[in-house]
């Protein structure tokens, strides 16, 4: 199956950046005000989703899902739930973080939505890469990178190794009460990160 590729309404100043995480097989759901990134990002929507309070409304209206303004879940949350539906197991998400601070994190939350159905997901925006670390992965994050940073988002993550960074972890553990895991960098030509339970959100800034 062809990755889903949600494009929300945050702003996006550099497209170049962004373009070049396209793949040709891809499939393009925007959301709503993601429609005024369409002709700077030069790809044409696969389907349109929105309640349409932020942007006009498509005159053509096939391959376009309209939903009431009254609803649960934000144009973007039901895209993701719309895009799992259609048997995507890859998704991309840009355009989902930058400006209201509850959007961000209810977009943020999305991928621990995924992570739980063993979907793999990566949000991008102009300076980070965000992506969920799973019990039993071992991430390896390449030199080229600034910072990253380690937040856990539910629960407790326990069993947290680092190597190859500026501050390792042996077996650790970060609650949502006590962050420690932020502004981390790399020594070596990449560092590693596992954990053995829970979740940790991953935050590689450029």
């Amino acid at each position: 199956m062809n990755r889903c590729v949600i494009i929300g309404g945050a702003e996006i100043k550099n497209y170049d950046l962004i373009k070049n995480y396209f793949r040709p097989e891809d499939f393009f759901i925007f959301c709503d005000c993601g429609l005024k990134h369409e002709k700077f990002l030069s790809v044409k929507p696969d389907l349109i989703i929105g309640d349409f309070d932020s942007h006009a409304k498509p005159e053509n209206l096939e391959n376009v899902i309209v939903l009431p303004v009254e609803k649960d879940d934000t144009d973007t949350i039901f895209a993701v739930k719309e895009a799992i539906k259609r048997g995507f197991e890859n998704f991309l998400l840009i355009g989902v973080t930058g400006g209201r601070q509850d959007h961000n994190l209810g977009n943020l939350y999305a991928l621990l939505m995924l992570a739980n159905k063993n979907k793999n997901a990566l949000i991008v925006d102009d300076i980070s890469e965000i992506k969920i670390i799973k019990p039993g992965e071992k991430i390896k994050i390449k030199r080229g990178w600034k910072f990253f940073s380690l937040i856990n988002i539910a629960g407790v993550a326990r069993g947290i190794n680092i190597t190859g960074a500026k501050y390792n972890l042996n077996n650790a553990e970060i609650t949502p009460e006590f962050q420690y895991g932020i502004s981390n960098e790399i020594l070596d030509d990449c560092a590693e990160v596992s954990l053995n339970e829970g979740f940790l959100l991953l935050i590689c800034i450029r």
